[in-house]
């Protein structure tokens, strides 16, 4: 099979019979749907879709094919978009393709040789359009899982931070309705990257809330700014950068970086890690999560109220969760260690507060089998789980 022949196609075109007639000429080289209007085309999109092509009629009531295709841009970024119409206009092939991004503009009547080419041309430029895209999102993948495992190695303090407050920011993004989950999640998980200019011990001091002073102090507070400008360099990840470097301003514009930034101008999702990473130091100082939220709540200027509303209702989650005894073979991905996880010989296998995921999972078991682990095993479950 051709991969023109595994392409869908939609045709939007209000003339039903046109339509009849481009699907029996099409159908041996393409999946075919069509529709009669711009609305009905849009409602399939999103029902039926993704397509690889959408081509549309130029002159068609209420929604014209121009206004179409723009809407097909927004919605559906990668369709290849092509415009059939039976006027030949010069300006309005500009506007078309200015507008909407038309990758092709053929007139009426179009001869089915020519119509066909087209739209494998079309069918070619969206499976190049998808290749590169999941080529990049792997790439920033594997930057984003080398990086996290560079932290982990180099300094177990932050890498623990950043999973316990990464965490907690998805949480909350959850409960803001926030349904693309990956900016808020790689930024909280490359947060303290910074943090490899200082040595753990001086991020296990932090965090105690002892004071720090000197050099120590003034990496400390720039180490967001660091961590942005390293990650900067990284393609496409800009977004994520900016997330980074604002993570410890305030909502009332202070804090760090020292800008006119404040509000809603400051990223949600720096937002959403502000109060993330505040939530996680109050915890690993001692305070319960009902506590660490009251005192959170007390510091006007600080926080989103939106977001510490939301921070609101993770506390309540997180008190439903438990401590247990489990053995190696029954941990569980999202099960936190509650204290540290050692080999039989005293090795630290794992730091207290790290969310076991599969590749922790498998390290420790794999630790079991040859070493030996020190069990039972102290983790925090949620209180539904049963094990």
């Amino acid at each position: 099979m051709s991969v023109s022949s595994k392409a869908k196609i939609l045709f939007v075109d209000d003339e039903p019979k046109v339509l009849m007639a481009i699907k029996r000429v099409l159908h041996k080289h393409f999946s075919v749907d069509t529709a009669e209007s711009g609305k009905e085309g849009l409602e399939k999109i999103k029902s039926r879709g993704p397509y690889a092509v959408v081509v549309a009629d130029l002159r068609m009531p209420i929604m014209d094919g121009i206004q179409f295709l723009t809407r097909v841009k927004e919605i559906a970024p990668d369709t290849v978009r092509i415009m059939l119409t039976g006027y030949a206009d010069l300006d309005t092939a500009i506007e078309a393709v200015n507008c909407g991004n038309v990758f092709r503009f053929l007139t009426k009547p179009c001869p089915n040789e020519t119509l066909i080419n087209a739209l494998k041309d079309g069918v070619r430029q969206y499976n190049l359009i998808i290749a590169e895209r999941e080529l990049l999102e792997k790439t920033l993948r594997g930057c984003v899982a080398l990086l996290t495992d560079l932290l982990f190695l180099s300094n177990m303090e932050a890498s623990g931070r950043a999973n316990r407050a990464t965490k907690f920011a998805v949480l909350i993004a959850q409960e803001l309705g926030i349904k693309k989950l990956w900016k808020v999640e790689t930024a909280g998980m490359l947060s303290q990257l910074g943090c490899l200019l200082l040595p753990e011990e001086t991020i296990l001091r932090f965090y105690k809330g002892e004071p720090l002073e000197g050099e120590e102090k003034q990496i400390m507070e720039i180490h967001p700014s660091v961590t942005a400008r390293l990650i900067n360099k990284i393609p496409r990840m800009d977004e994520i950068a900016r997330i980074i470097a604002y993570q410890e301003k305030h909502y009332d514009g202070s804090g760090h970086p020292t800008d006119e930034i404040k509000g809603d101008d400051i990223p949600l999702e720096a937002r959403i890690l502000k109060v993330a990473l505040d939530l996680e130091l109050l915890l690993g100082k001692g305070h319960s999560a009902p506590e660490a939220y009251a005192i959170m709540m007390g510091r006007k200027g600080v926080y989103d109220p939106k977001v510490l509303t939301a921070c609101g209702k993770v506390v309540e989650f997180l008190t439903n969760y438990e401590q247990r005894e489990v053995l190696v073979e029954e941990l569980q991905e999202g099960m936190i260690t509650a204290a540290n996880v050692l080999s039989r010989d005293g090795r630290l296998l794992l730091k207290q507060g790290h969310e076991l995921n599969k590749v922790f999972i498998q390290r420790l078991r794999n630790f079991a089998s040859t070493v030996g682990i020190v069990e039972p095993i102290a983790v925090f479950v949620s209180k539904s789980v049963k094990i």
